[in-house]
């Protein structure tokens, strides 16, 4: 079942142009459900029932997967079904009619204005480093990318003349955002004081470098952000979509319209980003209650 799965990867590579990440969600997805049915004794795909994917299903839910990991788990299969049946490789679709199971949406977290400053100003500006960092937070909050948008963010993908950013979202779509003018100041500080000293002579033409002079990873990033939420005595669980979300919801609080901060987003479906009018709601009713003498 190995070479379907590449075939299948290959698909979704060439005709669906996904992102890099999303395909590797859908390869540990499907070697780990064809190694379920190797163990239930299926030797070939044609032979799998609705059976065994139910079985599957109540598998990962017994060792305690979140309805979100089941929800993904059971999208990656039926997107596996449909390109088997697509190549001819089977006649029947057993996930066919098939629930997926309904996912409860849950709030992001999203930090205060003052706990957003107080993060932004905690790298160190007086080591390269240090400006690297705080050009990414600042960056980050300015725009809203997605952390793996951000690492993979070329020089030439910033205009601070200009000022804006280009990225490369999922399904490889392109947008364009907006910069404010202190993103603007310290990204120009970082490329003159800040990565000249980063590069290492390897020629590498991601924005943001480690100090090995290569691009930074996600997992890098993940550190960072944890180390100044730390310095900044952020209680708050924070992830590297924390700001984004922060973004989403302090842009929505001052008046932004909803199909602008989809835009920038990059959501397809507005319907994701309407969470965010969730999380205002959430936060007024918070102040109400905290603040009106009769509440």
């Amino acid at each position: 079942m190995d070479s379907l799965i590449d075939q299948f990867i290959h698909f979704l590579t060439v005709e669906k142009g996904l992102a890099r990440n999303t395909l590797e969600s859908y390869q540990r997805d499907m070697v780990a459900f064809t190694s379920y049915l190797q163990e239930q004794g299926v030797a070939r795909i044609e032979d799998s029932t609705r059976t065994h994917i139910i079985g599957y299903l109540l598998v990962l839910r017994e060792k305690g997967r979140a309805t979100a990991t089941l929800s993904r788990n059971m999208a990656s299969i039926r997107a596996f079904y449909q390109f088997l049946i697509r190549d001819k490789y089977i006649d029947k679709d057993p996930s066919i009619h098939l629930e997926t199971p309904k996912i409860e949406k849950r709030l992001p977290k999203v930090l205060s204005v003052e706990e957003v400053e107080r993060l932004l100003e905690s790298p160190p500006v007086n080591h390269p480093a240090g400006l690297r960092d705080k050009a990414m937070l600042e960056l980050l909050y300015a725009t809203g990318i997605r952390v793996s948008e951000l690492v993979n963010l070329d020089i030439a993908d910033v205009n601070l003349d200009m000022g804006f950013v280009k990225c490369l979202g999922k399904g490889s779509k392109e947008r364009i955002i907006p910069l404010g003018s202190v993103a603007i100041q310290m990204v120009r500080h970082y490329l003159q004081a800040g990565r000249p000293k980063l590069v290492k002579g390897t020629g590498d033409t991601a924005l943001f470098l480690n100090h090995l002079g290569k691009q930074i990873t996600r997992q890098g990033f993940w550190k960072i952000i944890k180390r100044y939420a730390q310095k900044s005595n952020i209680r708050a669980e924070i992830t590297p979509h924390t700001l984004r979300h922060s973004f989403a919801t302090h842009l929505l609080e001052n008046g932004a319209d909803l199909r602008s901060v989809q835009e920038m987003l990059g959501h397809a479906d507005i319907s994701t980003t309407q969470i965010y009018t969730h999380v205002t709601r959430t936060r007024i009713k918070d102040i109400y209650a905290k603040t009106h003498p009769r509440a």
